[in-house]
């Protein structure tokens, strides 16, 4: 059915929970599992705190640090799963762009994904990834909640 498996995480436990189910998913199919962290550009002007007392050599390594443990629990999932991964990071205002990228770099046949978004005004003014992805993307996307 579906040889290989993109699934994007952000490190909170929606995202983990759709790795999850990706992992068991591409045990099932005999899929290789591509997992995916978009790390967000530094911005001297920003909402995120992190970004306002960092400098951006410091807001680079901790943001490393962070997706190697984003990647981790997915790592550790397909490992004990027993089937084929990677991990990718990229660097990105655009998250949905990367995803979608990644995907068609990588000749993947369904976009496994968490369906949370950004809440209140952020969420009305930037829009949840998520549903940026749905609507752009030619792979398949699965959305676990």
């Amino acid at each position: 059915m579906f040889k290989h498996i993109l699934v994007p995480t952000d490190g909170s436990k929606l995202s983990e929970n759709a790795i999850k189910h990706a992992v068991s998913l591409a045990r099932q199919c005999g899929a290789k599992l591509t997992a995916l962290n978009v790390m967000p550009k530094f911005h001297v002007l920003t909402y995120d705190t992190e970004m306002l007392e960092a400098t951006p050599k410091e807001f680079e390594q901790t943001s490393k640090e962070q997706s190697k443990q984003f990647l981790d629990v997915a790592e550790r999932e397909a490992h004990t799963a027993g089937i084929s991964y990677d991990a990718v990071t990229v660097t990105s205002d655009h998250p949905y762009q990367e995803i979608i990228n990644a995907a068609e770099q990588r000749h993947c046949d369904l976009i496994v994904m968490a369906s949370h978004g950004r809440r209140g005004i952020e969420g009305v003014l930037i829009g949840s990834e998520t549903q940026k992805v749905l609507t752009h993307s030619h792979t398949p996307v699965l959305v676990y909640r």
